[in-house]
């Protein structure tokens, strides 16, 4: 089969896409012919070694935690799912760019058959990360927050569960994505010199704030008058220890669970994953170029 590799740290010339033998599955475990595979900011930054004290990689690396696809194989104590089940789900071992992929039986939910492919695939990183950060601020009903990267992989799908809790959201984007974010009933406003001052105008005031961009917006926040047990960043963990802000993200969130949940507001029609781009797996670099070229709304998307 087919799957993503580096074998160093670097730019997207790193990335490769080699042969290597279809895994096998162990116990509890399912093999997914994958359909769809979301990429990440934060993979990204693993490849270009920006991450190592953390997320150190081991060489060669895969990569990749977004999938959807077809059980194709299961593994010994499996009871939940049958080959030819399409499923939703994630994998722990960097390991999902690739034409298979074997993962643990918890991580798997069934793949509602009105939620597509691409966004399918793509919705575990970014749709638990902003569960979490929407949780983590206690956003409800009279509550008016702020979103920073509002047309992001994260961001887009963080707004509208923030106005699903019933707050009121403004959200920070360039002039391009205004209208979407205003299609989703969130207030737009442009980043940028003076954002202080136009929240302001647009807001009447400003009760909790998720950064997911990073920068100097939990400064921001913290100028806005908003307490730090109401501000969550999943980009700036220096802030974290500075400020005492929260830094509640994908790993708080990341349940098999609440991609369940997720699948169902999509498929009801209530939560939008916005697609930028769909790529082969063998154009991966072109894919990850785009990435980080930023200013993308929604998700990009690997099909192998």
């Amino acid at each position: 089969m087919q799957a993503v590799r580096f074998s160093e740290y670097g730019g997207t010339d790193v990335l490769t896409v080699a042969e290597v033998p279809v895994p096998e599955p162990g116990r509890r475990e399912v093999l997914v012919q994958v359909k769809a595979t979301g990429i990440n900011p934060g993979e990204a930054k693993i490849r270009q070694g920006l991450r190592h004290s953390r997320w150190p990689a081991t060489f060669p690396s895969g990569e990749g935690s977004d999938l959807a696809g077809i059980v194709t194989k299961t593994g010994n104590g499996v009871t939940g799912f049958a080959a030819g089940d399409e499923v939703i789900g994630y994998t722990d071992s960097r390991a999902s760019h690739a034409e298979y992929v074997v993962v643990p039986e918890e991580h798997l939910t069934g793949r509602p058959a009105d939620v597509p492919w691409e966004v399918a695939g793509s919705l575990y990183v970014a749709g638990c990360t902003a569960f979490a950060a929407v949780r983590a601020v206690s956003a409800g009903p009279g509550d008016t927050v702020v979103v920073a990267g509002a047309a992001g992989g994260v961001g887009s799908i963080t707004v509208q569960l923030a106005r699903l809790a019933g707050a009121i959201v403004v959200g920070l984007a360039s002039e391009t994505h205004h209208e979407w974010l205003r299609s989703k009933d969130i207030i737009p406003v442009t980043y940028g010199d003076g954002v202080a001052d136009r929240i302001r105008a647009a807001a009447l005031r400003t009760d909790a704030f998720i950064d997911t961009f990073g920068g100097g917006y939990v400064r921001l926040a913290l100028d806005l008058g908003i307490s730090p047990d109401r501000i969550d960043t999943i980009a700036n963990f220096a802030a974290v220890q500075e400020y005492g802000v929260k830094a509640e993200g994908n790993a708080a969130g990341a349940s098999a669970s609440t991609l369940a949940e997720l699948a169902g507001l999509v498929g009801a029609g209530m939560l939008e994953v916005p697609i930028a781009a769909t790529f082969p797996l063998t154009a991966v670099r072109d894919a990850y170029q785009l990435l980080e070229q930023g200013h993308t709304r929604g998700k990009i998307v690997l099909v192998p």
